[in-house]
C-alpha cells in the first residue's frame, strides 16, 4: 500500500525547469521585467495623484488594473525568483503561505477582468451619453463600481478556495509554479467533482461576462460613432477605447493560453512558461498602451522632463 503523508504543513513546489546554461539568463529577464512592472505601474499611479487634469474616471479606473497587475506580480515573481536559486527538493512552501498566495493570484486574475468590465462601462457612458457623463460617473459611483469590481473577484474566489480547504491532502508535491486552487485540490485524495464542476463553472461565467460585456459595450459604441457626423467623437472614441480593447485582448490571448495548455499535461513546460508570460505581459504592456494613447499622461510627461531640464542660473 501507498505511504501518504495527509495534512501536512509543508509543501513542495515542482517550480519551473530551466537548464543550467540558460538559468542566468531566464532569472535576469524574469527579474528585469518585474522591475518594470512595479516602477511603470507605480509610476501611472504617481502621474494621476500628482496632476488633476488625470482626476478623471478613466485613469482612476485604470489605477485599480495597475495595482492589480502590482499586486498579481509581487505575490508570485520574487518567490519564483528565489525557488529558481534553488534545487527542487528545497523549494518549499508553507500550507498556510500556499492558500494566501492562491487566493491572491486567483482574485488578480479575476479582478482583471471584472476592472475592465467597469471600464468598458465608462467609455460607454463616456461616448455615447456624454451630456450626462458627469452626472452618471459621479465620485459616489465611481467608488460603487471600484468596489463591485473586487467585491465579486474576492466573493468567486472565497468560494473557489473555500471548497478546497475543506478537502484532506494526502500528497505534498505540488505540480505547478507557484499555488493555484488547481493545485492545492490535486493534492487531496477525495473525491474533487464540486471543485472541477465549480472552477469549469467559474471560468465559464467569467469569461462569458467579461466577453459578453465587451460586445454589448462596444457594438453600441460602434452604432454611435456611424451615425455620427462628429470627427472629434469618431476619434475620441477610436483612441479611448482601442487602448482598452488592445488591454483586453492582451489579458484574455493570455489567461487563454494557459487554460488550453492546462489540458495537455504533456506540454507541462510549455504550461509553465505561459503561466509566467501570463503575468508579466499584461503587467509590463498595460501602462505601456495607457502612457502612450493617453494626451493627458504624454502632456504631464513632458511638462515634467521640460521643467527638470530648466536648471535655476
Amino acid at each position: 500500500m501507498e505511504n501518504y503523508t495527509y495534512n501536512s504543513f509543508t509543501l513542495q513546489l515542482e517550480g519551473l525547469f530551466v537548464p543550467k546554461d540558460s538559468t542566468h539568463t531566464v532569472f535576469l529577464f524574469i527579474c528585469i521585467s518585474y522591475i518594470f512592472i512595479i516602477v511603470a505601474n507605480v509610476g501611472i499611479a504617481v502621474l494621476v495623484f500628482m496632476d488633476k487634469n488625470l482626476h478623471q474616471p478613466m485613469y482612476l479606473l485604470f489605477c485599480n488594473l495597475s495595482f492589480n497587475d502590482l499586486l498579481g506580480n509581487s505575490i508570485i515573481i520574487p518567490r519564483l525568483l528565489a525557488d529558481m536559486l534553488k534545487p527542487t527538493s528545497e523549494r518549499l512552501i508553507s500550507y498556510y503561505e500556499c492558500v494566501v498566495q492562491a487566493i491572491t493570484t486567483h482574485t488578480s486574475s479575476t479582478s482583471a477582468h471584472t476592472v475592465l468590465m467597469i471600464m468598458a462601462f465608462d467609455r460607454y457612458v463616456a461616448i455615447c451619453n456624454p451630456l450626462r457623463y458627469a452626472a452618471i460617473m459621479t465620485n459616489r459611483m465611481l467608488l460603487k463600481l471600484t468596489v463591485s469590481a473586487w467585491g465579486v473577484a474576492l466573493v468567486l474566489v472565497g468560494i473557489l478556495l473555500g471548497l478546497t480547504l475543506r478537502l484532506n491532502r494526502c500528497r505534498t508535491m505540488m505540480k505547478s509554479l507557484y499555488c493555484n486552487n488547481a493545485a492545492l485540490f490535486m493534492l487531496s485524495c477525495e473525491d474533487v467533482t464540486v471543485n472541477n464542476v465549480y472552477g469549469l463553472t467559474f471560468t465559464v461565467v467569467l469569461f462569458t461576462g467579461s466577453i459578453g460585456t465587451m460586445v454589448l459595450t462596444y457594438s453600441k459604441i460602434t452604432v454611435i460613432c456611424l451615425n455620427s457626423k462628429s470627427k472629434s467623437l469618431n476619434s475620441k472614441a477610436l483612441k479611448t477605447c482601442s487602448t482598452h480593447l488592445v488591454v483586453y485582448l492582451v489579458m484574455w490571448i493570455s489567461g487563454m493560453t494557459v487554460i488550453i495548455l492546462n489540458r495537455f499535461p504533456q506540454y507541462s513546460d510549455y504550461r509553465k512558461a505561459a503561466a509566467i508570460l501570463n503575468h508579466i505581459v499584461p503587467g509590463s504592456l498595460n501602462p505601456i498602451i495607457y502612457g502612450m494613447q493617453s494626451k493627458e499622461i504624454r502632456q504631464f510627461l513632458s511638462k515634467w522632463f521640460k521643467s527638470k531640464k530648466v536648471q535655476p542660473s
